[in-house]
């Protein structure tokens, strides 16, 4: 059984910078791909990024391209996004997931177990 967990949401001002951290417990971290996806009320659940189980290949979404890294810390059991130069288009609820694809897969049905999600509101 595995466990998703997300921390270091909040408020910020546009430029600003977040760091995310999302702590998976349950099987062997290494053998897992980590996504981040948000999502705001009303809207579809958007990818963000993901990354394979060695941290070898990385994706991004467009919107988030060059403002946004994905890394994981295999001995913390702990996979990050590191947020730049925010902007109020990226607010919204974030969620970390965790699967067992051998790849970074940008699909939300690739992934079998979610976090709750933690707020990420950046003002103007």
């Amino acid at each position: 059984q595995v466990q998703v967990v997300e921390s270091g949401g909040g408020l910020v001002q546009a430029g600003n910078s977040l760091k995310l951290s999302c702590l998976v417990s349950g099987r062997t971290f290494s053998e897992l791909s980590v996504g981040w996806f948000r999502q705001t009320p009303g809207e579809d659940r958007e990818f963000v990024a993901a990354i394979s189980f060695t941290g070898g290949t990385t994706y991004y979404a467009d919107s988030v391209k060059g403002r946004f890294t994905i890394s994981r810390d295999n001995a913390k059991r702990t996979g990050y996004l590191q947020m730049d130069n925010l902007k109020p288009e990226d607010t919204a609820a974030y969620y970390c997931a965790a699967s067992p694809a051998v790849t970074a897969v940008v699909s939300p049905y690739e992934y079998d177990w979610w976090g709750p999600g933690t707020q990420v509101t950046v003002s103007s």
